[in-house]
């Protein structure tokens, strides 16, 4: 995070801008998850008028590197205290949509988190009380191995890879096996 050297005055504004804030509304739905969430322009809506209120405003740029895109968030006061922050996601797809995507999402949940905006919980949701799913049983460094060495061809290879833990990815012996493997088929082709 950035922050100009001091913030006191941007720390008061934000404290009198949330406390005239609401949450969120929930008015997009997401077919895949068959869900509502609340989209950027109501995340936009919730701030815009609470920060005009109290001499607050942010900008947001984007940002990408390596299969990652997000936004750079700056929260700024009309004193010209400041603060910002980067947020990234890995992007679905390495297209302009796959890139569009993730910044869009970026935009939303970083706008949301620096201005303590929730989302409405509008159905109920987080009221219930529904069992929790069963633990899954974390991956082993034995399974991540035998997983990788099971691979026929660099496809399956890959889709092992993808399974492996992330606290496994940077172990050297899985890493060896996985590097290994892949040379073994640029071998045969």
């Amino acid at each position: 995070m950035n922050k100009s050297e001091s913030i006191k005055q941007l720390a008061a504004a934000l404290n009198k801008a949330q406390s005239e804030m609401s949450g969120a509304k929930k008015s997009s739905k997401n077919p895949f998850f068959k869900s509502k969430y609340a989209d950027l322009k109501e995340v936009i809506e919730c701030v815009k008028a609470p920060f005009a209120n109290n001499g607050l405003s942010f900008s947001q740029f984007p940002i990408s590197s390596d299969g990652f895109a997000g936004v750079e968030t700056i929260l700024m006061h009309e004193s010209g205290e400041y603060i910002s922050n980067e947020f990234t996601l890995k992007c679905a797809r390495n297209d302009p949509q796959g890139m569009g995507s993730a910044i869009t999402y970026a935009r939303r949940y970083s706008l949301q988190s620096v201005a303590g905006v929730p989302a409405e919980d509008d159905d109920g949701e987080g009221a219930m009380k529904r069992p929790k799913a069963p633990a899954v049983k974390p991956m082993t460094k034995a399974e991540a191995i035998d997983s990788l060495a099971a691979a026929k061809n660099s496809e399956e290879l890959d889709c092992a890879w993808k399974k492996v833990a992330v606290e496994l990815k940077t172990d050297k012996e899985v890493i060896g096996v996985g590097k290994a493997r892949r040379a073994e088929f640029k071998l045969i082709k």
